[in-house]
């Protein structure tokens, strides 16, 4: 499943779904790297 991250003020990831972290971040894995951030949530 495809989610979306913001690691910063003003960079978004969109990656595949990996896990989710107990402090409410999630990590998607692009290619072969392993990102982790604040999920975007639909309105």
């Amino acid at each position: 499943m495809l989610r979306t991250i913001t690691l910063g003020s003003c960079v978004s990831v969109q990656g595949t779904f990996v896990h989710a972290i107990p402090d409410g971040r999630i990590a998607v894995k692009v290619n072969n790297t392993v990102y982790s951030g604040t999920p975007i949530t639909k309105n």
